[in-house]
């Protein structure tokens, strides 16, 4: 599968490490130019690309970007994607990073309802509370008593399965968070945020969720 990857961090990095170890086509982007990706390219077989290109034919697009940056991210950018393409947003909204943005503290978006906005394309959210390193470490074949499982949710059924699919194929469990408008559940203070543990506990975890954001994580 053609997979693009915008952002070149802990989880953009990883993501590249393990899908391409997976044999799919992986382009991967940052914001300083693919001259600056040479090494990641070299380690993994990923193609450096501009952000533009990313997701030109690519059934699959993550973006993992500060949300700060999100506005600053090329229009048009999923303009070359695949038709159908599932993209996919690790994002979290920090203050003390991000600066204050109202659409998310006052207006009351969900913050991957604020990143669909940003890109002008529906998105499904998924890895914004797994730690970077758990995907090279953790993951377990299907059935194993302890693989983790991690939360998605979206609005786009096909799209959400096929995300679900590949999270399968990295190795973990899935459990359906709900519509994005549901996706307040997982963010940043939630109980499933960072949550290390099974289908069982995460659906748990994503139930006990309360809807007021936590005070270390507002403006």
């Amino acid at each position: 599968m053609k997979i693009g990857i915008i952002g070149a961090g802990n989880i953009g990095g990883n993501l590249t490490r393990r899908l391409t170890a997976l044999g799919h086509d992986v382009s991967v982007a940052n914001s300083r130019g693919p001259h600056t990706l040479t090494a990641l390219a070299e380690e993994t077989g990923a193609t450096p690309v501009p952000a533009e290109q990313a997701a030109r034919g690519a059934e699959i697009v993550v973006v993992t970007v500060p949300v700060k940056a999100l506005s600053g991210l090329p229009s048009g950018l999923l303009d070359g994607a695949a038709d159908g393409a599932a993209v996919i947003d690790t994002g979290n909204y920090y203050p003390q990073r991000d600066g204050r943005i109202a659409a998310i503290e006052d207006d009351g978006l969900t913050e991957s309802r604020y990143a669909e906005r940003e890109i002008g394309h529906p998105v499904i959210k998924a890895f914004n509370g797994t730690y970077a390193q758990d995907l090279l470490e953790r993951p377990l074949p299907a059935g194993d008593p302890g693989r983790m499982a991690l939360p998605v949710a979206g609005d786009d059924a096909a799209a959400k399965r096929r995300v679900r699919d590949l999270i399968d194929e990295l190795g973990f469990d899935t459990v359906d968070a709900g519509g994005l408008d549901d996706s307040w559940r997982q963010q940043p203070g939630t109980p499933v945020y960072g949550l290390r543990a099974g289908v069982d506990a995460v659906t748990k975890a994503l139930a006990e969720a309360s809807p007021e954001r936590p005070a270390d994580f507002r403006a």
